[in-house]
């Protein structure tokens, strides 16, 4: 059974004790349904199957400086939330390790060697939301395309 990350604190404990692996958040029905179904995804717009799992890496990148772990992790379940209500019931954030073996049409990476280490409460999206929120940025907002245009 798959453990569940219940605060941002938590989240940045599972990041800090896997800073040298490649972790990755991913929004689906969990690892039993990817992984019992070939372990890969399928492109949104021509259902090309592709080479791997999409996700959204965790990395923690250089030019963040000593900036805010917790902001960071924040903003990355931020930014791709929507996710949960455009896909499917049953959509929930899960955190795995694993190998960027290519990238999908959405520049995002595409994963194998998937190794699932936990789920992510609704509780940590309401806390990164809020966390986001305080930062007061017009100019910034999660990366949903059924915004009108």
């Amino acid at each position: 059974m798959l453990p569940t990350v219940r605060d941002l604190t938590e989240l940045t404990r599972l990041f800090e004790a896997g800073r040298d692996e490649e972790l990755y958040v991913r929004w689906s029905r969990g690892p039993e349904v990817d992984l019992a179904d070939s372990g890969t995804s399928r492109d949104g717009l021509t259902g090309i199957a592709l080479p791997g799992l999409s996700a959204n890496s965790l990395r923690l990148e250089r030019w963040w400086h000593d900036r805010s772990l917790r902001l960071w992790l924040a903003r990355r379940l931020y930014d791709y939330e929507h996710l949960r209500d455009l896909r499917s019931p049953g959509v929930r954030p899960w955190v795995l390790r694993g190998r960027e073996i290519a990238r999908g049409p959405d520049n995002e990476p595409l994963v194998v060697d998937v190794q699932p280490l936990a789920w992510v409460a609704d509780e940590v999206l309401q806390e990164a939301q809020l966390l986001v929120n305080e930062q007061g940025s017009r100019e910034w907002g999660p990366m949903d395309r059924r915004v009108p245009r």
